[in-house]
């Protein structure tokens, strides 16, 4: 098993002129220690659930800009990105660029979006939910024919473009690994059957996380998928990662056990550096030997 780090706090001592130095050293302590995978939200406002949406919070894709220029082995990504900010023509070639400025690191993770407050405060649509899934099955559909040699059009329900040139390609081939994010049986988990390399789950409850990965191997048998391509990989508490890392080396054990791949945590003190060189300096050897 692997670990990432999951950014997810930018209220930080010293304010705004303190975000990209105490970012950029997180990362660096992040590549240092051994993590794997280095996320941070795709967002607007803050979540209510973390903080109040006047909280600070940085756009995604800009910051994975920034960080490609200071790490060098991570991979980089947004868990998740919703959908609904961007156009998938212009989201696919983001991450493109992601892709090459990073040397080959990027993570397309994508989500059917959930946040409505944010999308009427700022007034970008929000569809309904079943919409929201079709548009998001279709903006997987487009990015994978834009990371291939169809350059034509593409036709569907809610997308039409001309072309779907995108040059460019991105050094990772046939593209960036796409990741489909939630838990949802019956359309998000087919999705990931369909059309994924990746999934990310909640790491609550293992007996939870066996259930979904079960319906997740349906699935696969259903769509003709093999279900061991498919990388899996949890996100954990934030209090995981400030407590003791014998108890979470503990709690992870069981998720190992599945055949679960990498666990993502939250940093959740002032310090995040300082808190990823001590938690990641004495977790990533033990979990590497996990599984």
């Amino acid at each position: 098993m692997r670990l990432g780090i999951h950014f997810a706090n930018f209220t930080l001592p010293g304010g705004s002129e303190a975000i990209a130095g105490t970012l950029s050293a997180t990362a660096a302590a992040a590549e240092e220690v051994g993590v794997s995978r280095f996320s941070l939200m795709d967002h607007w406002f803050q979540m209510e659930q973390l903080a109040t949406a006047q909280d600070p919070m940085l756009e995604g894709y800009t910051s994975l800009g920034y960080l490609a220029g200071k790490t060098s082995t991570m991979d980089l990504g947004l868990l998740a990105t919703g959908i609904t900010y961007r156009h998938p023509g212009l989201l696919a070639k983001i991450a493109t660029t992601l892709d090459v400025l990073s040397g080959g690191r990027a993570l397309f993770a994508v989500g059917a979006a959930w946040y409505e407050r944010e999308h009427k405060a700022l007034g970008v649509p929000f569809p309904p939910l079943k919409e929201r899934f079709e548009r998001l099955e279709e903006t997987v559909r487009i990015a994978r024919q834009m990371w291939s040699d169809d350059d034509g059009p593409f036709h569907g329900e809610h997308y039409q473009l001309a072309e779907t040139i995108c040059r460019p390609r991105p050094i990772q081939q046939p593209g960036p690994p796409v990741l489909i994010a939630g838990s949802g049986e019956r359309k998000t988990l087919k999705l990931v059957a369909r059309y994924g390399d990746a999934c990310n789950l909640f790491g609550f409850d293992p007996d939870d996380v066996a259930r979904k990965l079960d319906v997740l191997k349906r699935h696969c048998d259903d769509e003709g998928t093999d279900y061991s391509r498919i990388e899996k990989t949890i996100i954990v508490p934030s209090w995981e990662a400030n407590n003791d890392p014998d108890a979470f080396l503990s709690a992870m054990e069981p998720y190992a056990k599945l055949g679960i791949e990498l666990a993502e945590v939250v940093p959740g003190s002032d310090d995040p550096a300082r808190e990823v060189a001590s938690f990641g300096g004495r977790v990533v050897p033990r979990l590497a030997e996990m599984g």
